[in-house]
């Protein structure tokens, strides 16, 4: 590891060794050489040549991370296992007008990933018929039973999106009554394969991409290029006119941020092109979308994350599980803008249930923190479709994995989704616990997790993954704990001009997470709360200086009640932002922690 990865020696930064909100306050190495050669080669602002190189950014590496492109990203299809036979068994269907239909789990990677198969299939002159499970009542994933169902309509052909690489039986049901089936998926696979005419995953066993922090979005998106491939080595009707998938960039980019993958390499680049399709408004759903939300100025990851990530996702926590997958491959304005309007609603309901279970599920998550290495709460009365958002929500604050579980009833098994603290892989200890044979179903990545379970095995449940992880949050509590700040500056310094510098380097996410600044020893001039729960705010420094800024969901936590305290001097931990209103652009703050200075 090189020195500009190596986090500094000594004290906490700032001496803050406990935060109001329970974290030590670090920072990283600089190599000052390398941070000159950045700014000399690439023309860079210093504060954005000194962020790549405290991130562990080589000379060497600069210039694929600064301008990254897909024809130097872009892997060969070939080298994931499977994918030539995917594309082959694709392409077959497409040429003979076989009937098939995606399946797509209900979240935005699922979604997006759907979309793009139906926009692919629709450019090749062919219908791709759209099934969604509905979250209540059929839970993640194939099930013999819409396996069934997809059959008796007519469906040859099934390409399951984002699930299918751990359903055994629904696949081995799928072969059994003739109906082939394609996985494409990137969850986490403990053992062989499922029966299928091909399962496209770089986290299966075999497979030797290494692209394993592709998302779905990401594979989906592979398996175009390769059956464009497969259509222009067969030279079937239409290949010298095929898609171009550069225009479905926004897509599996959406897919990418709202999975939070790691935004280096092939992501990085996903993320970056993606946007630049995203602001030239080509899906007419995501622009129908921005709209309904109110979003205004130029489009950046945050959107896809905190604007239309959640819209998309509403429509399988609280509504119709296929909404989101209409509205990415809609091409009629007016269904756009209906669909939007629908998810908008949706994702009003949603928040409002989210507040309610998190209000009851908070004093027994810290009941549970107290006494065990994961968290697991739950009730039968908490919507599952909300379960994923409140199990993020605890994690952060506890800063252990936390698992929520609902459910439909008492009397039916509980639907639970976890979330993890950085080097905590809950995924692997799911599905652990399925082999195990404490759940009906589970599985899941290092940073998040489902399963279902019955309601008399949570208890032991509870041990299994506690005894199963503890090691892991024993060694990671550290990291889970720290907050790492990339600069310190005073409030003058907050301007448009230091986020056009910052944006040179972006775009950010998973893996390269937005800078940190600490503005040190200011107090809150002004502080007011917005919709019960967050903070507007003013900082102010002894020169006078101001800036102001929001805490989002601060009234939740420590942070709000500090930031109403006007006589404390503190060291604040902020993210810049720009605001951009009726034509006017100023810079902003978003606080993330507060320490006493």
């Amino acid at each position: 590891m090189s020195a500009a990865r190596k986090f500094e020696d000594g004290g906490a930064f700032l001496g803050v060794e406990r935060s109001i909100t329970g974290r030590r306050w670090r920072t990283r190495e600089t190599d000052l050489g390398l941070v000159e050669a950045f700014r000399r080669r690439f023309s860079l602002p210093e504060i954005a040549a000194r962020l790549m190189a405290a991130r562990g950014i080589t000379l060497d590496d600069a210039e694929a991370f600064l301008f990254p492109t897909l024809k130097t990203h872009f892997p060969d299809p070939s080298t994931f296992t499977d994918m030539d036979e995917a594309a082959r068994v694709i392409e077959d269907a497409i040429v003979s007008g076989r009937s098939c239909a995606v399946f797509a789990d209900y979240d935005v990677d699922g979604g997006s990933s759907g979309a793009q198969l139906v926009r692919y299939f629709r450019a090749r002159g062919r219908d791709l018929k759209i099934y969604v499970p509905d979250r209540m009542t059929e839970g993640y994933g194939p099930s013999a039973l819409a396996f069934e169902r997809l059959k008796a309509d007519g469906v040859e052909l099934v390409i399951t999106v984002d699930c299918g690489a751990a359903a055994e039986g629904p696949l081995n049901a799928a072969a059994d009554m003739g109906l082939d089936v394609v996985v494409l998926d990137h969850h986490l696979m403990g053992g062989p394969p499922p029966r299928a005419r091909a399962v496209v995953n770089p986290n299966r066993m075999d497979d030797r991409s290494g692209h394993g922090a592709l998302t779905a979005a990401g594979v989906v998106l592979v398996t175009m290029a390769a059956v464009n491939r497969e259509a222009r080595r067969r030279g079937s009707p239409g290949a010298n006119h095929l898609p171009d998938l550069i225009q479905m960039l926004d897509l599996a980019a959406i897919g990418t941020v709202c999975d939070v993958a790691p935004l280096t390499g092939f992501n990085r680049a996903i993320v970056s092109q993606g946007l630049k399709v995203l602001r030239a408004g080509k899906n007419i759903g995501m622009v129908a979308l921005a709209e309904s939300a109110g979003r205004q100025g130029q489009a950046t990851v945050y959107d896809f994350g905190f604007v239309l990530g959640p819209r998309i996702n509403a429509g399988g926590r609280v509504g119709d599980a296929s909404l989101a997958t209409r509205l990415l491959s809609t091409e009629d304005p007016e269904e756009a803008r209906e669909l939007a309007a629908t998810l908008e609603a949706l994702n009003q309901e949603r928040r409002a249930r989210e507040a309610e279970m998190l209000a009851d599920a908070e004093t027994a998550a810290i009941a549970e923190a107290e006494q065990r290495s994961v968290v697991i709460v739950g009730s039968h009365r908490w919507h599952p479709g909300v379960i994923g958002i409140a199990a993020g929500r605890l994690k952060d604050r506890l800063h252990k994995p936390t698992i929520v579980l609902g459910g439909v009833s008492e009397h039916e098994p509980a639907k639970g989704s976890g979330r993890s603290t950085p080097g905590v892989n809950l995924g692997a200890a799911v599905s652990a616990a399925k082999e195990a044979g404490l759940l009906i179903n589970g599985g899941g990545h290092a940073a998040a997790a489902g399963l279902t379970v019955e309601w008399d095995k949570v208890d032991a449940l509870k041990d299994f993954l506690s005894g199963k992880l503890e090691g892991e949050l024993a060694a990671s509590e550290g990291e889970a704990r720290a907050l790492t700040i990339d600069a310190m500056g005073g409030v003058g310094a907050v301007d448009v001009g230091l986020i056009d510098a910052l944006d040179q380097i972006g775009p950010y996410g998973q893996g390269h997470p937005e800078p940190l600044f600490a503005l040190t020893s200011v107090r809150v001039s002004f502080a007011k709360v917005v919709k019960e729960e967050h903070v507007r705010f003013t900082l102010e420094d002894a020169r006078g200086a101001k800036v102001s800024g929001i805490a989002f969901r601060a009234m939740k936590s420590p942070l709000g009640e500090a930031l109403m305290k006007k006589d404390v001097l503190y060291h604040a931990a902020v993210r810049v932002k720009k605001n951009e209103w009726n034509g006017t652009v100023r810079a902003e703050v978003e606080i993330v922690d507060l320490a006493v200075a």
